[in-house]
């Protein structure tokens, strides 16, 4: 696994024109961004459809990206697997929406991926403590999930700060990523929660630039 303080931006396909999916994974790797962040939402857990697996198996060979699978859906099992066969590389399912934690992640490791647990802003990361040394990583979400463009709640990095926190203490190596309202400014702020990893959709897929962009998440001043 990367090192936990190298900052990886991944953009998400899901603020991408979905007429030109392909040109679109061109632009993230012409920007110099790590990863390809890929929201599943399946109508149920979220008010909202997306894309499933089959479409990223189409474009899997059109990037030698790392796929990051992030899954909004009422029953993950299923889609995870799924996800795998389809070439992700990460997959991410809400705490939310499943029982057994521990066994998925180890089925997941088992098929030879990274394994992440995400959580909507209303839930306490405490909730995860007892999973947290067998995950790669930690999504927190800063909207409330299901559509892009939403505007970056604060509040949930206090939940940032813990993360990191217990990283350190615990001597563990799991990545914390951000997800809603990721651009230049908010992109600081949860930097200096403790943030590692920031996906980013509008403000990267409406960037004149791209790649200055992706600088730009990657610079400012955390001081």
């Amino acid at each position: 696994m990367e090192n936990s303080n190298a900052l990886t931006v991944a953009p998400s396909v899901l603020a991408a024109d979905f007429s030109s999916l392909g040109l679109a994974l061109d632009k993230i790797a012409d920007s110099g961004a790590d990863w390809v962040h890929w929201d599943l939402m399946d109508g149920h857990f979220v008010p909202n459809l997306s894309f499933g697996p089959p479409l990223i198996a189409a474009l899997r060979p059109r990037s030698k990206l790392f796929f990051d699978v992030h899954l909004m859906v009422t029953n993950p099992v299923e889609i995870a697997l799924e996800a795998v066969k389809a070439g992700a590389n990460a997959v991410t399912f809400h705490w939310e929406a499943e029982v057994h934690h521990h066994r998925l992640i180890e089925r997941l490791h088992s098929e030879g991926v990274r394994a992440g647990i995400a959580v909507v802003p209303s839930t306490p990361v405490e909730l995860l403590q007892e999973v947290l040394p067998f995950l790669d990583l930690v999504l927190v979400m800063t909207v409330n999930p299901g559509f892009g463009g939403q505007s970056y709640l604060s509040f949930c990095e206090k939940k940032i700060q813990k993360l990191s926190s217990w990283r350190e203490s615990l001597g563990l190596n799991y990545r914390i990523s951000v997800d809603g309202g990721i651009q230049e400014k908010t992109a600081i702020q949860a930097r200096k929660a403790g943030a590692d990893t920031l996906v980013t959709g509008s403000a990267f897929f409406r960037a004149e630039n791209p790649a200055e962009f992706v600088g730009k998440l990657r610079g400012g001043t955390l001081t």
